[in-house]
């Protein structure tokens, strides 16, 4: 079996020769059979081995038995041992979540930090081919769609790493006999309590004795199968994605040439966009995706709350999709007072500077959208920073009359909740830039013009400060 073990570490490019690995063990035959493969090819993989074991605390004096046993057959192979008890009911009822997603939670909070303590740069996990068959059914009962029915990938964000994936249980446990590992033996394994454990001890002992007595085989085939052609999917909706996407640190922009491709690509590039804005596709299903297409083909304007605090919203076609955050979101009328030199406003994310400059040293007035010049012989009391009030109006560059900036705003295609985030120079309280769109008729430098104001502005957030329409 070790043969296999190494075959599918090679098949999959697991590992890199001087890499740390953790192995997540448990105590259990499967784990210590892949904490004992991975021993006994270290040398030929050229890795170095951690193990780690959690002690989650639900089965009293039996889990402690548990990382006691880890703990000596670690010492006999010579193997670093790291350990960490959490009690994983409390942590159940403090985030309000399933035991089962504490156990999960907690684990990979562990590895996450041992990993970074290690420097590692894998962590070695022991699902096998009947986890495999038993998570395929699982999902299947749940009515997922082709990514779920690919399963435990042998490989996950190029740290996680299966070895023992198509390896059978019965495989893992004469190994263990054959070794004299004697592992551990969970006994709630044994209990009917938990659905994957019905699936385990019920419907597959059924489904093989009644329908397919190599059903743990064929479900391994069906993942294998259909992750090719998920595999082609996911790599087209990748490419769609960089092609009709734009993405900063607060939105994602679908534009709506996105939503002429076929669904099975649409609903992909959706999935994507809010991946890579949130870094998780946490409690998002299927009837979310077909809600942004449904407020997708409807009027501009429309918008949608998803879990998660997504907003969604329709923009002439383009599709924004937001991380609601309550300190961007619940913004309050703030109001800075500017002074020539660089001012630094930490609570926009923005530095403001102002110099007095000559003409002559100006070689285009709209080199930037970032920079703009104004006539200072107009200007008297203070400059001000602000965001938009009811009522405001402007006379915007080129124009005679004035201009609600409401109307501004939606000539310019600025969504609604964008407006109240778009800074407003203002001089004399009366409004002098829309900081990434126009300039004011009334404040702007012409050839008698014998001081020139330069206002230059940048941040960490500069994207959201520019010209969107």
């Amino acid at each position: 079996m070790i043969d296999k073990v190494f075959d599918n570490i090679v098949k999959y490019s697991m590992f890199d020769k001087g890499d740390k690995v953790i192995a997540a063990v448990s105590g259990g035959p499967d784990s210590i059979c892949l904490l004992h493969c991975l021993y006994k090819l270290r040398e030929k993989l050229g890795i170095t081995i951690y193990a780690a074991h959690l002690n989650h605390c639900l089965r009293g004096r039996e889990a402690d038995m548990d990382e006691e046993y880890v703990k000596g057959f670690c010492n006999k192979l010579n193997i670093e041992f790291r350990s960490r008890k959490v009690d994983v009911n409390k942590l159940s009822k403090d985030k309000n979540i399933s035991c089962e997603s504490a156990g999960r939670k907690a684990r990979y909070d562990f590895f996450y930090e041992l990993k970074k303590e290690l420097n590692a740069q894998k962590i070695a996990i022991a699902h096998n081919a009947n986890d495999q068959a038993e998570t395929i059914l699982m999902r299947i009962m749940r009515g997922t769609g082709l990514d779920g029915l690919v399963g435990i990938r042998p490989v996950r964000d190029k740290i996680f790493v299966r070895p023992l994936i198509n390896i059978t249980r019965s495989q893992i446990e004469n190994y263990c006999i054959l070794n004299d590992l004697n592992p551990r033996i969970d006994k709630t394994n044994l209990e009917t309590i938990y659905s994957r454990n019905k699936i385990r001890l019920e419907l597959i002992p059924y489904i093989q004795k009644n329908f397919n007595e190599d059903i743990i085989k064929t479900l391994n085939r069906l993942s294998d199968t259909i992750k090719v052609d998920n595999d082609y999917l996911d790599l087209t909706s990748k490419e769609k994605f960089k092609k009709y996407c734009d993405i900063n640190e607060e939105k994602v922009i679908i534009s709506k040439g996105a939503f002429v491709e076929h669904k099975a690509i649409v609903t992909r590039i959706i999935r994507l966009a809010i991946y890579n804005l949130c870094g998780n596709l946490y409690n998002l299903d299927k009837s979310h995706i077909y809600q942004i297409l449904s407020i997708q083909s409807t009027s501009t304007g429309k918008t949608l709350n998803l879990p998660g605090n997504i907003k969604i919203i329709n923009n002439y076609g383009d599709i924004y999709i937001y991380k609601v955050r309550n300190d961007t979101d619940k913004k309050v009328n703030r109001e800075y007072k500017l002074s020539m030199g660089v001012n630094e406003l930490k609570e926009e994310n923005l530095i403001v500077e102002l110099n007095l400059v000559k003409n002559e040293d100006i070689e285009n007035l709209n080199s930037s959208e970032l920079i703009k010049y104004f006539n200072y012989d107009k200007i008297r009391g203070e400059i001000v920073l602000r965001h938009k009030k009811n009522g405001d109006r402007f006379i915007p560059l080129g124009m005679n009359g004035s201009k609600k900036l409401k109307d501004f705003f939606i000539d310019e295609k600025v969504i609604k909740d964008q407006r109240e985030k778009i800074p407003i120079i203002c001089f004399n309280n009366e409004i002098s830039w829309i900081v990434g769109y126009r300039i004011s008729e009334v404040f702007k430098v012409t050839e008698n013009t014998k001081n020139i104001l330069q206002i230059k502005i940048k941040g960490r957030e500069q994207k959201n400060v520019s010209n969107e329409g």
